[in-house]
C-alpha cells in the first residue's frame, strides 16, 4: 500500500496538488497550474481530438493563432443542470469529462514525482457549489466521477476553507479563534473554528467547526462586472434599429453572454453567428456592433479576459489601471480608477458578500471582536475592496494570509488522517 495521498483543490482559476507522505504527514511537492483546456483545430474530421492543460494551453492557443476551442472556469458549470455536453469537433464532453482532463494532467505529474501511481486523494470543494442543494450535490457527484475518470479509487471530500484552517494551524503557537475567507474565482467560503497546535493529529475535528458558509460570487463576478461597465460600449451596448415604426435596442443578452466566460466558452453555434449576421444589417454596420461580430469569430473571449483580470489584478497594488485591447480590428482604452472599481463596478458584489459574512458571523453567534485570526486565501483575497472592508470589520492585525494559491491543496493532504 502507497504511503503516498494527493490534496486536490479543483480551483476556478487555478488548480494545485500536494503530496503527502502518510508516515511522516510531511507535504514533499505541491504543484499548481491554471485551469485551462485547449483543444486545437482537427486536421480532418477522423483525427483524434488532442487537448494542453494550464499553460501550455496559452502557448498552444496563441502558437495556433487563438484557432480551436479554448476553456476556462470549468468548476462554474459543474452544478449547472441544464449543461448536459459540449461538443468539441468529433466528440462530445460532459462536465466530468472536462474536469477530469484538468486532474489527470495533475496527478501525472504527481505520480512522475515519486515514481508510483497514487489511488487515494482528498479532494477540495467550496461550502457552496450553489445555493440549491440538489445542484450542490450534483457538483459534487460530478466532481467524484472526474475523479474516478482520472484514475482515484479511494475518495474523499472536505471543505475548501477547513482545508486552509489546517494549513493556518501548523504555524500557530497558541489556541486561536480563527475565521477562513477562501476567496476564489466562483465562490466565497467561510469557516468559523477552533485552531490549537496540541490537536495537529487530532482525528475527530467536528467540535472544533463553530460555523460553515458561503456565497456564490468569487473574482469572475468582478471580471464579468468590469466587462459590463467599461467593455460593452464597444461592442454595441446601447445600439437601437428599427422595427418598422419602433426603435428598438439590440438584445441585452448578447452583453450578457459575453460578460461570462462561463458562457463564452460555449458561445459558438450556427444560430448564435446567423443572430449577428442580422443584427449587424439592422444596426446599419454599425463599427461597435462590427467589433461583436469580430470577438465572437476571432475567439477572442480568452484574449479580452486576460486584459480584465490584468487589469483588475493592477488595481491591487495601483491607484489606476487601463483595460486596453486592441486585437483584429478591435481597438479601446478604458482607464479605471480604485474608487470607479470600488464604487461602482464591484461594489454590489462586494456588499453582498460582506452582508453575508456579518449574517454569517450573527448566526454561529460570534462577533468580530472574539475572532484573534482572519486568515484569507483565494486569489479574489487579494482584491482591494475585499481586504479593505475586511481590515475595516476585523483590524489590520488580525487579517493574515500565507501563500493564497496553495494553502488550499496543502491542508487537503493534512486532512487525511480524517479520513483514511
Amino acid at each position: 500500500m502507497s504511503k503516498y495521498i494527493y490534496g486536490i483543490d479543483f480551483g476556478t482559476t487555478n488548480s494545485a496538488i500536494s503530496i503527502i507522505d502518510s508516515s511522516s504527514n510531511e507535504i514533499i511537492k505541491t504543484y499548481s497550474e491554471s485551469s485551462l483546456i485547449f483543444f486545437p483545430q482537427l486536421k480532418n474530421s477522423r483525427s483524434p481530438l488532442i487537448h494542453f492543460v494550464g499553460e501550455q494551453a496559452i502557448e498552444k492557443y496563441i502558437e495556433n493563432k487563438m484557432k480551436g476551442r479554448f476553456m476556462k472556469s470549468i468548476k462554474r458549470v459543474l452544478p449547472r443542470s441544464g449543461f448536459k455536453e459540449t461538443r468539441v469537433y468529433n466528440k462530445k464532453l460532459k462536465a466530468e469529462d472536462l474536469v477530469c482532463i484538468i486532474l489527470k494532467h495533475l496527478k501525472e505529474k504527481a505520480d512522475a514525482f515519486i515514481g508510483e501511481d497514487v489511488r487515494k486523494a482528498v479532494l477540495g470543494r467550496p461550502v457552496v457549489f450553489d445555493e440549491n442543494p440538489e445542484k450542490d450535490q450534483l457538483a459534487q457527484d460530478r466532481l467524484e466521477k472526474a475523479a474516478k475518470l482520472a484514475g482515484f479509487e479511494e475518495i474523499a471530500f472536505q471543505m475548501e476553507p477547513i482545508a486552509a484552517a489546517f494549513t493556518y494551524e501548523r504555524i500557530i503557537s497558541k489556541d486561536e479563534m480563527v475565521l477562513v475567507a477562501d476567496m476564489g474565482g466562483g465562490t466565497s467560503d467561510f469557516t468559523l473554528m477552533k485552531l490549537s497546535p496540541s490537536k495537529l493529529k487530532k482525528t475527530n475535528r467536528k467540535e472544533d467547526i463553530i460555523g460553515q458558509g458561503g456565497i456564490y460570487i468569487g473574482g469572475d463576478n468582478f471580471d464579468s462586472s468590469i466587462m459590463w461597465n467599461k467593455g460593452t460600449y464597444h461592442f454595441g451596448r446601447g445600439l437601437t434599429y428599427k422595427d418598422f415604426d419602433t426603435t428598438v435596442e439590440v438584445p441585452r443578452s448578447f452583453y450578457l453572454n459575453i460578460c461570462s466566460w462561463e458562457k463564452m466558452n460555449f458561445f459558438d453555434s450556427i444560430k448564435l453567428q446567423n443572430a449577428l449576421d442580422k443584427f449587424y444589417y439592422l444596426t446599419g454596420e454599425a463599427p461597435r456592433f462590427k467589433n461583436l461580430v469580430r470577438l465572437v469569430r476571432n475567439n477572442l473571449g480568452y484574449s479580452i479576459f486576460q486584459k480584465i483580470e490584468k487589469a483588475k489584478i493592477g488595481l491591487s497594488e495601483n491607484d489606476s489601471v487601463n483595460f486596453k485591447f486592441a486585437h483584429s480590428g478591435i481597438d479601446f482604452d478604458e482607464a479605471i480608477s480604485i474608487e470607479e472599481f470600488s464604487t461602482e463596478i464591484v461594489n454590489d458584489d462586494v456588499n453582498k458578500i460582506r452582508l453575508y459574512l456579518l449574517d454569517f458571523l450573527q448566526r454561529s453567534k460570534v462577533s468580530p471582536l472574539e475572532i484573534d485570526t482572519v486568515f484569507m486565501t483565494g486569489g479574489t483575497s487579494m482584491v482591494k475592496p475585499i481586504r479593505n472592508f475586511m481590515i475595516e470589520l476585523f483590524g489590520e492585525n488580525t487579517v493574515k494570509s500565507r501563500d493564497n494559491f496553495n494553502s488550499v491543496a496543502n491542508g487537503l493532504a493534512y486532512s487525511h488522517v480524517l479520513f483514511f
